[in-house]
């Protein structure tokens, strides 16, 4: 799986953590709030996909890599969400 892949994913799942996860509500968001999500989310995919490689559980490009790469970056999100508020 292609890293533009894992932005997109890991992107996509951190801003949902951050958007959805119960928070005191502010007038206007910063960027810097919603670029490290992001950033977080991302880099749970990549991990996610990195451990399941290393460990032999699937090879790259496999089904099992797209799933453990939205969940990885599912989790990321929410302890961010949780530990940022």
């Amino acid at each position: 799986m292609g890293f533009l892949a894992f932005l997109v994913i890991g992107g996509a799942s951190g801003v949902f953590a951050w958007v959805f996860y119960p928070r005191p509500s502010t007038a206007k968001p910063k960027v810097q709030n919603l670029l490290m999500p992001i950033l977080i989310g991302s880099l749970g995919a990549l991990g996610g996909s990195y451990v399941g490689q290393l460990t032999g559980f699937f090879q790259s490009g496999q089904m099992w890599e797209w799933f453990s790469a939205i969940i990885a970056s599912c989790v990321a999100g929410c302890f961010y969400a949780a530990l940022a508020k």
